[in-house]
């Protein structure tokens, strides 16, 4: 089964920003870009970000005319204060070059990149194959996509790993409310720690 969904099923919650969250739920680019953005900032800032560059580009989030702006025209939209992001420069750049992979690869449109998908495997591939989408980050995509968006090709879960589970707080795909928000914090928290004390 191919993912061919469209949309979430359901309202997200994430940022608790009511229209930041409404357009992460009808816009595949929007929780494309917010992903992008979720590094070295609280998720609800980074997952904010695309409802804040779509304020500052004429209410729309417009991912072909991003692509078409000047970078440092970009960044200059992401880093008006208050900035988009802790690292505005960096961060806008990056964003600017996945809207612009977005364009040439999927018409503009994040939804085909997903919606092409024969499996979870090939899912996260497209996915990890974008500009800062590390291994990581691509099975919090993937689990992001299952859980809240309805984006379940066969094998979903198995190749967004421990992000996939049922029942557990481990990321962003496991926020529905301020209650499971800490509990992801805390989880985050905790595995930051434990990295810290096996480097030594």
């Amino acid at each position: 089964m191919s993912a061919t969904h469209d949309r979430a099923p359901h309202e997200l919650w994430i940022t608790g920003d009511h229209d930041a969250d409404h357009l992460l739920t009808t816009s595949g680019n929007a929780l494309l870009i917010g992903m992008t953005l979720d590094q070295q900032v609280p998720m609800e800032k980074a997952f904010a970000g695309p409802h804040v560059i779509a304020t500052r580009m004429g209410g729309t989030f417009d991912v072909p005319a991003i692509a078409a702006l000047e970078v440092d025209d970009f960044v200059a939209v992401c880093a008006e204060k208050p900035a988009v992001h802790r690292f505005p420069g960096s961060m806008g750049k990056r964003v600017h070059e996945v809207a612009r992979r977005l364009v040439e690869e999927h018409d503009g449109d994040a939804v085909h990149l997903w919606a092409s998908a024969p499996d979870g495997v090939a899912l996260k591939e497209a996915i990890a194959a974008l500009p800062g989408f590390g291994d990581q980050k691509a099975s919090i995509m993937v689990a992001l996509l299952g859980k809240r968006w309805g984006v379940r090709p066969d094998g979903w879960r198995e190749a967004a790993g421990a992000y996939g589970n049922q029942g557990e707080f481990r990321s962003v795909a496991d926020v529905v409310d301020a209650e499971s928000l800490q509990k992801v914090r805390a989880f985050k928290k905790q595995a930051k720690a434990a990295a810290k004390a096996k480097a030594g």
